[in-house]
């Protein structure tokens, strides 16, 4: 199924109809001569504004991460499929869940169009539950330490979001080993 029916679908969809009645386009990246796939975790709110992923503080962390800049991250290099097309709303801490009927029904007719991806960026616990399933450790800090054991295939990461700033600075291995072999990864597979 390609892109323009996947978005006619979600836009089609009752579950999606609010955001479909104001106007708003399901937020996904799909490049099929990508090597590299971010799933990620949902847009935010300034995302829903401009359409663009990764278009706010968490992308600018994101693109240090991966050693690159904003315009490779938004080239054919990367295909960014979020767990919700969609902007889920505030919750009590932080942004809702997103709605996981987008991951199981949507995710699949998107990864068929990726014939050649080479490495899965899963950002955040809720991609990390979703694709790693049971191999998924007791807590998102576990399997982002046991990235090496998702390799070649997936690779855990933390959320970017400047949110998490204190998470980081807790968990110094995710600065001193992850980042430098995700950087190595990526640069490799450009």
């Amino acid at each position: 199924m390609k892109e323009k029916l996947i978005i006619k679908k979600l836009r089609e969809d009752r579950r999606n109809e609010i955001y479909t009645n104001r106007g708003i386009n399901p937020i996904f990246q799909l490049n099929p001569k990508s090597k590299i796939l971010i799933i990620g975790q949902a847009p935010g709110g300034k995302v829903e504004e401009t359409g663009i992923l990764f278009n706010d503080k968490s992308g600018e962390n994101l693109v240090k991460w991966l050693g690159i800049s904003e315009d490779i991250l938004h080239s054919e290099d990367f295909s960014i499929i979020p767990m919700d097309f969609y902007y889920p709303g505030k919750g009590k801490s932080g942004d809702k869940a997103p709605r996981s009927f987008i991951a199981k029904e949507y995710h699949p007719l998107l990864l068929n169009e990726l014939k050649d991806i080479k490495l899965t960026i899963l950002i955040g616990a809720y991609a990390q539950k979703f694709y790693l399933k049971d191999k998924f450790k007791k807590n998102l800090t576990e399997t982002v330490k046991s990235y090496k054991e998702f390799l070649p295939e997936y690779f855990p990461i933390a959320h970017p979001s400047p949110l998490n700033n204190r998470w980081i600075s807790k968990n110094p291995f995710f600065r001193e080993e992850v980042l430098p072999d995700l950087k190595k990864i990526v640069k490799k597979l450009r």
